[in-house]
């Protein structure tokens, strides 16, 4: 962010209102452009892991559906969120666009039999959504917790990958002690970057 007066002691609250608002600036030619980027990188990544957990960009998240694709045409096998009800997220697999279907908050997962949350446990790369990420791994979210209560179940040497842009990473946001640090950055110009080695 280049706004001087935004740090760490700025509330979470106040940090989504200005992600959310900086973020319906963008334009279809630039969201196209840092989803190619993303898919590209993705791509790559994803052939080194057998198993990852990822989500449906919604909005004006970065991404698109098509990174989905690239990492499962790469032979991953790609487990994406459930969100019904409150607590750590469950899983189902990712078998293709048409097997999405409309779920709460508006968002997209498949229709097809979920797994328990401890699922996750068996992806080595595990993508996150985020409002902007800081260089320790602090992750700004949402605010529902889905995501920090979930990232506990995680192996320990997972990659935990927050997918934004440049402008959102930052050098230091709010902290709580039930955040937990995500591991990488993931941005459409900068490609992946490891976090908290300050």
């Amino acid at each position: 962010m280049t706004v001087p007066e935004f740090t760490e002691n700025t509330s979470k609250d106040r940090w989504r209102k200005h992600v959310l608002a900086e973020r319906r600036l963008l334009d279809g030619a630039q969201r196209a452009m840092e989803s190619s980027a993303l898919c590209h990188v993705l791509g790559e990544l994803a052939a080194e892991h057998s198993v990852v957990a990822a989500y449906v960009p919604v909005g004006r998240e970065p991404g698109s559906i098509e990174m989905l694709d690239a990492m499962a045409a790469a032979g991953s096998t790609v487990l994406l969120p459930s969100a019904h009800e409150p607590g750590p997220l469950r899983w189902a697999r990712y078998a293709g666009r048409e097997s999405l279907v409309t779920a709460p908050f508006g968002l997209l997962e498949p229709g097809g039999p979920t797994l328990d949350p401890d699922a996750v446990s068996g992806c080595s790369l595990v993508l996150i959504p985020a409002l902007a990420v800081d260089r320790r791994g602090t992750r700004l979210g949402r605010g529902a917790g889905f995501y920090d209560r979930t990232l506990d179940l995680c192996r320990r040497d997972a990659m935990l990958v927050a997918v934004v842009r440049e402008s959102e990473l930052v050098d230091r946001l709010p902290a709580e002690p039930h955040d937990r640090p995500v591991t990488h950055v993931l941005t459409p110009g900068s490609g992946l970057l490891r976090l908290g080695t300050e």
